[in-house]
């Protein structure tokens, strides 16, 4: 089972999510950005690391939101979700081919990987991330 971190990185009441590009085994597929634990590294400074090599952009992780596991052919994972925000710098893909800023509304218009699904389910349902954070 391999640590995975991923961000609801939040602007406006709309949440970043990123296309895999075409050379991926989840090409096509959208997710909430983030990836793979390293050793010693936790979650949250993992996710740091993550957004700043995927997309040049520095963040303030907030509160932990939920985690899924999923067993894919090739691998399986146990995904730590947090919420986040962005402290600076300008958000360029560096790794995933699309972004788009969406409301949990629009999410069902996307075909998100497995591992992703139930976060779109939970967050189109409890509303308690839209909460004001301190």
């Amino acid at each position: 089972m391999v640590a995975v971190t991923a961000a609801i990185l939040i602007d406006d009441n709309r949440i970043l999510i990123a296309r895999r590009p075409s050379d991926d085994r989840l090409a096509g597929l959208w997710e909430f950005p983030g990836g793979k634990l390293e050793t010693g590294e936790t979650p949250r400074d993992c996710l740091r690391r993550e957004l700043w090599e995927e997309f040049g952009i520095r963040t303030r992780i907030g509160p932990f939101f939920d985690e899924t596991e999923y067993h894919y052919d090739h691998l399986s994972i146990r995904l730590l979700v947090y919420q986040a925000e962005i402290e600076s710098g300008q958000l360029r893909p560096r790794v995933h081919d699309a972004v788009r800023w969406v409301t949990p509304e629009q999410m069902s218009g996307f075909r998100f990987a497995p591992a992703d699904r139930p976060i779109v389910t939970r967050l189109q349902i409890d509303r308690e991330w839209m909460q004001p954070r301190s």
